[in-house]
């Protein structure tokens, strides 16, 4: 137990100090620690306590203040300690809020002895609480939010871009026919269409409304005739790698202008469909170069066309080599596994990356199996059903770029592929600023929209244009 000092004396700010009585003299003796200063002190020592302002306020004298004229806040304190010492409460005096954390030890500074914190204190960044269904009060209607999100996509509908390419004869038409079940490939819109070998390779791309269930959704279907059908095909992806980062560049310049619209129209690649002939061997030099070419800027998925000519041995076969190929040469189809975002989307994609690349069939006729109408192709020892597992992959083709993953496609697009391809075009030393419909390199704002585009902040550019 600590004793007040007997009689009266004077401290040295000259005050006259009063004795405090001691009420309870059985109470078992309590510890203080306090550490020691260096400054001589003419009065008896008396164990620092947290002020009474503030639970969470650290006691003891500010930066610069002189311990031995202070003599006001010690009796201040020697009133608060003793009734603290008289409670034997193990926390710390004056804060009954919380345990005492004593990982925390107290450091001087510049002569001042900081008290520890309770447990209980906590970062702003930690102050986020879960609150749960049964702990709401009633119904407050959070999840009309889907609601609302899908009355306005079924009222604005969206875009998907799609691209195929391969050599002629493959199938391509026909298979987007089948994945959309309608007439949207290019020779089915044209009437006038005849079958021509272009002398170079072209891009066509057709648009068109798509409503199901009052979804509706804008295709582009973007075919590529002439590619690989030449006895030179040098460089003949280059035209489809052009295409693709013309459909970026105008996307960034819509971002860029200073009216920009509500909607930008988004004519970007989504996904490309590679058709691979049935060889039953391995990939082609043509086939590798494109892929490597094309895997970093869109979002590839490799497709053994006309897959009933191979049998199922074959095709296991030319499926395992195509993989081996595609890991040795270091090209990523997709879905990539360095974009898996949780546990449960990885084995979903591990699934689809067992079956890449898809044996495919493709025919937009019908036959009666068993009193039901198929979509399949008719041959003497049968019906090779378009849509039965059994038989070919379409199946999983069209699930995964329609009804589980093209959102996610989109996604990959914008947030990946387009954001590095923004990045480098923003932070190229040598970029034509005329071209981006801004200040040329001789006015005054050259400078500023230079830092501007290079600090890749989409927010902060738009305010630079409109400035």
């Amino acid at each position: 137990m600590i004793q007040p000092p007997e009689g009266q004396h004077k401290d040295s700010a000259g005050d006259l100090e009063r004795d405090v009585p001691m009420e309870d003299t059985d109470a078992p003796p309590t510890t203080v620690t306090t550490a020691s200063s260096t400054t001589p002190s003419t009065t008896t020592p008396i164990p620092t306590a947290p002020t009474t302002k503030s639970n969470h306020s650290e006691p003891g004298y500010e930066d610069g203040q002189d311990q031995n004229h202070c003599g006001d806040q010690q009796r201040e304190q020697r009133e608060v300690i003793m009734p603290a010492l008289n409670d034997h409460s193990e926390g710390p005096p004056g804060d009954s809020e919380g345990p005492w954390d004593s990982s925390r030890a107290q450091h001087p500074e510049n002569g001042v002895h900081l008290e520890p914190q309770p447990a209980h204190c906590s970062s702003p960044d930690q102050d986020m609480s879960y609150i749960s269904g049964a702990d709401l009060f009633g119904y407050v209607g959070i999840e009309a939010v889907l609601d609302q999100m899908r009355h306005k996509t079924m009222k604005a509908g969206f875009e998907f871009n799609i691209m195929v390419v391969g050599q002629s004869g493959l199938g391509k038409s026909t298979l987007v026919n089948t994945l959309f079940k309608s007439r949207v490939s290019r020779k089915s819109c044209s009437s006038l269409h005849q079958e021509r070998i272009p002398k170079t390779v072209r891009i066509h791309a057709v648009s068109h409304m798509i409503e199901e269930k009052g979804v509706k959704m804008k295709l582009t279907v973007v075919d590529t005739p002439g590619f690989g059908d030449h006895i030179n095909n040098n460089n003949c992806w280059e035209p489809i790698v052009s295409y693709v980062n013309e459909q970026y560049e105008k996307y960034l310049r819509e971002e860029l202008n200073v009216m920009r619209k509500r909607r930008i129209p988004d004519t970007r690649v989504h996904c490309c469909v590679y058709f691979l002939p049935p060889t039953g061997h391995r990939l082609r030099a043509i086939d590798l170069e494109f892929m490597k070419h094309l895997g970093s800027i869109v979002s590839i998925v490799p497709v053994i066309a006309k897959a009933d000519t191979l049998t199922l041995e074959e095709r296991l076969d030319f499926k395992h080599r195509i993989r081996q190929d595609l890991a040795a040469n270091g090209i990523q189809v997709y879905p990539q596994k360095q974009y898996d975002e949780d546990p449960e989307e990885s084995i979903l994609n591990n699934s689809i990356r067992e079956c890449i690349p898809f044996a495919v069939v493709g025919t937009d006729r019908e036959h009666q199996v068993n009193g039901n109408k198929v979509l399949g192709r008719k041959t003497k020892w049968g019906i090779i059903e378009v849509e039965n597992a059994a038989h070919c992959e379409f199946s999983h083709l069209r699930d995964l770029l329609i009804r589980s993953h093209l959102q996610d496609l989109k996604d990959v697009t914008h947030n990946i592929l387009y954001e590095t391809y923004r990045v480098r075009r923003l932070n190229q030393a040598n970029v034509d600023f005329s071209e981006l419909g801004l200040p040329p390199s001789g006015s005054p704002l050259y400078s500023s929209m230079c830092s501007t585009l290079c600090s890749g902040t989409q927010d902060t550019c738009e305010g630079e244009s409109q400035l």
